[in-house]
């Protein structure tokens, strides 16, 4: 059973709390959206671990080279095939037929969720730069999926930065492969199109996007208009504190190879995202 748990990677769920920010950012917290809502993230969540089982089940010989993903339960022969391909088909199935049954729109974001994955999955990793674009398109997916239970409609800036923050988390995990690459260990197909200037300059460039991108949404009038403050540009401290936190990690202590992981565990970070958190609604709220 332990096996089976890290087989769907339910730490890797923290990302699905992404369905939550269509709620998060609307400040209307009624009972029913807030269930329905948690009811995405389970469903999104199933359908999710599906698609880590399949992408483990396509890269086993690729994950045998690999010095950390050698252990997970497929590549290390702890967890049988057909049990794998048991769990994929039942956990999309329950995540997709129930979605059919609560919302026609939840329904056609997972099953786009799900039909890009396998893509993904299948070929789409293995073509440079169309990989990470692919993994921060799955992050707007979740964004989608909560907005489509809420009445409030999902605003541009979040989608914007949303992506943008997911193509920066995308490039400092491609960043480890690249230095695992450059000690004879391969891990990826399309490693080759990657290099560590490449990921270097561009997660530099990715980084100031996000800042502008951020502050330009503090600023703009209809931002300033729907939550009747002009001060939310102070948040950004956090999220400027923050974004250089991680570029530390990355370029200082070179640890950028699990996303989900470096979140769960930096206190630094965390306490930043805490922060911001507070700050938004302390200026939203006065």
């Amino acid at each position: 059973m332990k096996q089976i748990i890290k087989l769907l990677r339910v730490h890797q769920y923290i990302k699905n709390l992404f369905v939550f920010a269509p709620l998060l950012f609307s400040f209307n917290f009624s009972l029913i959206d807030m269930t329905n809502t948690s009811i995405v993230f389970v469903l999104f969540s199933l359908i999710a671990s599906s698609v880590y089982i399949l992408n483990d089940y396509m890269d086993i010989e690729e994950d045998k080279q690999h010095p950390k993903k050698k252990f997970r339960p497929l590549a290390s022969g702890k967890v049988n095939k057909n049990v794998a391909r048991i769990l994929i088909v039942l956990l999309s199935g329950i995540s997709l037929f129930s979605a059919y049954l609560l919302n026609t729109k939840l329904f056609i974001v997972l099953v786009i969720y799900f039909i890009l994955n396998i893509a993904y999955s299948l070929k789409l990793k293995h073509i440079t730069i169309v990989d990470i674009f692919i993994i921060a398109t799955g992050f707007v997916l979740r964004l989608f999926a909560g907005a489509s239970v809420i009445e409030t409609p999902l605003s541009m800036w979040i989608i914007i930065m949303t992506f943008l923050l997911a193509l920066f988390l995308a490039l400092a995990k491609r960043r480890d492969d690249v230095l695992l690459s450059a000690e004879g260990k391969e891990t990826r197909k399309n490693i080759d199109g990657y290099n560590l200037e490449f990921v270097n300059a561009t997660m530099v460039f990715m980084s100031g996007v996000i800042v502008v991108a951020y502050i330009l949404y503090t600023v703009s009038g209809e931002v300033l208009n729907r939550l009747h403050t002009q001060h939310l540009y102070l948040t950004s401290f956090f999220v400027i504190l923050g974004i250089m936190r991680y570029m530390q990690i990355t370029f200082v202590e070179g640890n950028s190879g699990s996303p989900t992981k470096i979140v769960l565990k930096d206190r630094f970070l965390q306490i930043t995202i805490l922060f911001w958190l507070l700050s938004f609604y302390v200026v939203v709220s006065i």
